[in-house]
This record gives structure tokens, sequence and C-alpha cells, in this order.
């Protein structure tokens, strides 16, 4: 399975450039999923964009995936600006945050890339049937926007009754959305239901994967090994995939990134 690795671990703290980039090549990292936070990678900014682009052209590294924004500002909210949420109930807010995210599937037009991962509704946000119905709209909406670019649009499994697998599920088969896969994410899975029975149920459109551990506690994105996920069970699992997803690293934390990878490879290989 291909190796690959998300930005999450300097998205809090560091701008994106390509010394960055180097950095998880030498841990392994065949390709690359960019995590779109304003701070981080401006994908408003031309410029900023061109510098990575020029990056992924010049090395033959794979840009895999963006992470879909989760804020519209450059400090994860703090700002008092409010999430990017494609399952909000006021229609300007809906509008606002696709908006938002059209800015970064725009990245595409100079550096291709080809999935968007999308979260639904926001960590530990309730479902009703008009959260879903709004989600359903803006789905048709970004989809229609992502097909000329060459982007296919990924939802993931995160902790809020709107992203279960089964309620991912529904609303993928309510709005006929045979085009939409699945980025699976180990460490929501392990949080609940359980990483068998999510990956069980996700299986047949799982595209993409987030790797990552926890203690069944908190979605503390360790890495793998230092929480309790049975990871010689996931990567059986993950090898019965029909679509071969990467195993994605999207860690949070610091210390030495490229031996981590790699170490963390290591243990992920049969």
């Amino acid at each position: 399975m291909r190796r690959a690795m998300s930005t999450l671990i300097h998205a809090r703290s560091e701008r994106l450039h390509p010394g960055l980039l180097d950095e998880f090549v030498a841990g392994g990292a065949e390709a690359i999923e960019i995590f779109a936070a304003r701070g981080h990678f401006n994908y408003a900014d031309r410029q900023h964009v061109r510098e990575i682009a020029k990056w992924f052209a010049g090395t033959g590294v794979t840009f895999h995936s963006m992470h879909s924004p989760m804020y519209s500002d450059e400090e994860w909210g703090r700002s008092g600006a409010p999430a990017v949420n494609i399952a909000a109930l006021e229609k300007r807010d809906r509008i606002a945050a696709m908006d938002e995210i059209k800015r970064a599937l725009e990245v595409a037009e100079q550096a291709p890339f080809r999935f968007l991962v999308q979260h639904v509704g926001v960590s530990n946000e309730e479902t009703n049937g008009h959260k879903v119905e709004a989600a359903m709209m803006s789905l048709e909406h970004l989809r229609a926007f992502a097909k000329p670019l060459g982007v296919e649009l990924l939802l993931e499994n995160i902790p809020n009754e709107l992203s279960t697998p089964e309620s991912l599920l529904e609303l993928l088969h309510a709005g006929r959305f045979t085009d939409i896969g699945v980025c699976f994410d180990f460490g929501h899975a392990h949080l609940s239901p359980g990483v068998k029975q999510g990956f069980e149920a996700l299986k047949d459109r799982i595209r993409s994967t987030h790797v990552h551990d926890n203690m069944k506690d908190r979605d503390s994105h360790l890495w793998p090994g230092q929480g309790s996920i049975d990871w010689q069970e996931a990567m059986s699992l993950l090898r019965t995939a029909p679509h071969v997803p990467p195993v994605l690293l999207e860690i949070e934390g610091e210390g030495k990134i490229a031996e981590e990878m790699a170490r963390a490879y290591r243990k992920l290989e049969p």
C-alpha cells in the first residue's frame, strides 16, 4: 500500500513550505495530503499555491488529497470566525462554507490533486432531517464544482451523529452520490463504533484513510502504537478494501518527524 502523510502535524504551528514536504519524503511518504488551514496553507494566496505546486512538479511526489477547510480564518476559529459547516441550517452560513471550500478546490488549477476530504457537520454535532437535507444540497453543489477540476469528494467519519458510518451511507444513498467516496479515519472509528465495525460498513466506499491512534478516550491523533488500536487487525482489514487506499498518517505532535514516520510505516507493513 502506498505510504502517505498529512501536513496536519504542522498545520497549527507553521506555514507550509518545501522543507516540510522534504521531511515527509525523508520519512518515506510517497504521497501527501495538505491540510487547508489558511495560517498553514493559504489556498487563497496564489503565490503560496505556486510555491507548493512547483515542489510537487519537481519531485514527482503525488499530491493525493486536500483536507477541506474547517475555519475561514488563520487562527482555527479563535478570531471568532464560525466553523465551515456544510450542514448549517442557515442558508447564508452554508453559502459562506461552500465559498470557502471552493477557494480550496481551486488550488487544483495550479496543483492538481485527486481527492478533497470533507467533514459533514462539526465535532459532536447532533443530527436531524433538516441538517441532512442541508448537507445533501451542499454536497451536490460542491460535487458539481469539483468535477471539472478533476477532484473527487470524500466524506470522513468524524465524531458526530451526522458522520457515523451508518449516517454517511444513508446520506450517500439518499443523495445518489455514487461518485462520492469515503476517507476512513481509524482513530475516529476507534472512538466509536470500533475500527472493525466501522470499516466493514464503509469498505466498498473507502478511497483514502487517516491513520492515527488514541486510547479510546479522546481524538488525540497519536502515532500508531501509542494508543490502543490493534494495528495488525486494522491493516489486515485495509488490505481487503477494493480501491487500495493509501496508509495516510494524520498526526498531531512533535519530535523527529521523519524518524517517527519511518517507524510507523514499518509497524504498519505486513
